[in-house]
């Protein structure tokens, strides 16, 4: 896999069939177009199935945004001066206040946490970022024994299995567990979802199914504060149930109706499996692929299937390591805002389902922006653009706290929170593009756990920030400002065509002059 030779599809030109095959085809792009098409019904079903994965992503990331919020309390008696006075209901007789809301609508009134402290309220959430953390690792799968497919579907399957499991969860302990084994299934979903669905498209759609993904994490955002509304005399618990059945019947529908990616078969030397595959995309978009398969050859070496292989490469080449570092902080920079923001909405003087909302609906808008602008500006641009915007409205919101300026306050972390969603999306699309087949979900994973890794440290500037403003959302304005500035060291990708291999990859960068050792 490490070092394998260019893809050099060859034709027997005297071949007669039904789509006859030019010759001098020098890339495994022309190659897979001139069989399936750039596009066709099949293959965007497919995209759209794949993507799909992203709506109970967002499910699981979000969730405990309502099911371990801090609820509010009152007293029974409002005479009652000391209980009337207090902060919190940790120094006052427990027969003296009640939660606003039924006890089991929350992790942290249903086994009393109120007292707990910090650390114990917030180990659930911190749990399930360490779990996509450690995850991540195994993202390398997909690029190696696993692939694509497979690698989703476990990923899907894990996370949907323990979300039941964590139905049944009788403490915080068990259920930190649960959230953190949640967190390691789902590390790789965005992922492979995305990889895969933008493998079996051409090159002229594959930015744009990119964004589908996108879109679904939206959907799956924005259900969850109507469910939970639906649901809100019911227990947390059920949140759990509502979003996890479902993820488990989607299993059933990538087992039955995806396809592995043929680019993906191609490139580890399983040729046989991936002209199988573009037959069976082929005659689903009405096709028929009539010449004769044995006369194309592929130049590919037997695959070393080490789930490390990938990572040594990006490891040992510098032009991949200096990529790929860059990108991770970029990551780093928009994951701290994309995560921290929705949690930190509740340091706002604003309803919680009403906050939610808002951010929710932002993720529209953001996925909209990625489509439209996608081949239009440069990536670099789009960036920069997004995360100086997200970081300058995200100190805004540090000087709009009065009472008389809450919309206004309101207003700006939403904005913000769109630019982070947009610098996100525009991230993701721009790491595929950056890196080549053998190695692209591997690439694509770590950058993710840059994201990630600042989920995990936003909660802690949460909490911060519910005494001093300037550590939250101050801080978010700082870093993903900074972080977006080193785009401007990368090399710009729209318009270009995927690679398959190193090889290929540093070939084309000699060629644009842009390859720097």
């Amino acid at each position: 896999m490490a070092d394998s030779t260019p893809l050099l599809p060859r034709f027997n030109p005297s071949e007669s069939s039904t789509h006859s095959l030019p010759k001098g085809f020098n890339s495994l792009d022309d190659t897979i177009e001139q069989c399936i098409g750039n596009s066709g019904l099949t293959q965007f079903l497919q995209a759209f199935l794949a993507s799909f994965a992203w709506a109970f992503d967002a499910q699981q990331t979000f969730i405990s945004v309502f099911t371990d919020k801090n609820p509010s309390w009152h007293c029974v008696d409002s005479g009652d001066i000391l209980c009337s006075s207090a902060v919190n209901p940790c120094r006052i007789p427990a027969s003296a206040w009640t939660w606003d809301e039924p006890a089991h609508a929350s992790i942290i009134s249903e086994w009393n946490l109120e007292c707990s402290g910090e650390f114990i309220a917030g180990l659930p959430a911190s749990a399930f970022f360490a779990g996509c953390l450690a995850g991540g690792l195994l993202a390398t799968l997909a690029d190696s024994s696993l692939g694509r497919k497979k690698m989703l579907l476990l990923s899907c399957l894990i996370m949907s299995l323990t979300g039941i499991l964590t139905v049944f969860s009788p403490n915080v302990w068990v259920y930190s567990f649960l959230r953190f084994i949640t967190g390691f299934g789902r590390a790789a979903i965005g992922t492979c979802a995305m990889v895969l669905s933008t493998e079996i498209v051409g090159k002229r759609w594959r930015d744009k199914v990119g964004t589908i993904g996108f879109f679904c994490f939206t959907l799956g955002f924005l259900s969850l504060p109507i469910m939970r509304y639906l649901a809100r005399e019911s227990s947390w618990r059920t949140l759990y149930l509502w979003t996890s059945i479902p993820t488990l019947c989607y299993c059933l529908a990538i087992y039955l109706f995806v396809n592995e990616s043929p680019r993906w078969l191609f490139v580890l030397g399983r040729t046989n499996e991936a002209i199988q595959t573009l037959k069976n995309i082929s005659s689903s978009n009405g096709k028929k692929l009539d010449f004769n398969f044995s006369q194309v050859s592929i130049n590919v070496e037997t695959p070393n299937v080490d789930i490390y292989v990938a990572m040594k490469i990006l490891w040992e080449k510098k032009w991949a390591f200096r990529r790929l570092l860059v990108m991770m902080v970029v990551g780093y920079g928009v994951g701290l805002v994309y995560y921290g923001i929705p949690l930190a909405v509740g340091n706002l003087n604003f309803n919680l389902y009403l906050s939610v909302t808002f951010n929710a609906l932002a993720e529209l808008p953001a996925a909209l922006i990625t489509l439209f602008l996608i081949g239009i500006l440069n990536r670099r641009s789009l960036i920069l653009i997004f995360t100086l915007m997200s970081g300058a409205c995200s100190l805004l919101c540090v000087f709009m706290g009065e009472s008389d300026r809450k919309w206004v306050q309101m207003g700006s972390e939403v904005v913000s929170f769109l630019g982070a969603c947009t610098a996100f999306n525009v991230v993701i699309i721009y790491t595929i593009e950056l890196f080549p087949t053998c190695v692209r979900n591997s690439a694509l994973s770590m950058v993710r756990q840059a994201f990630v890794l600042g989920g995990i440290f936003s909660p802690m500037l949460v909490v911060a920030g519910r005494k001093e403003g300037f550590l939250s959302f101050g801080v978010f304005g700082l870093v993903i400002a900074s972080c977006g500035l080193f785009v401007i060291w990368l090399p710009e990708t729209r318009g270009g065509a995927f690679c398959d291999t190193i090889e290929e990859q540093e070939t084309k960068e000699i060629a644009s002059s842009d390859y720097v050792c």
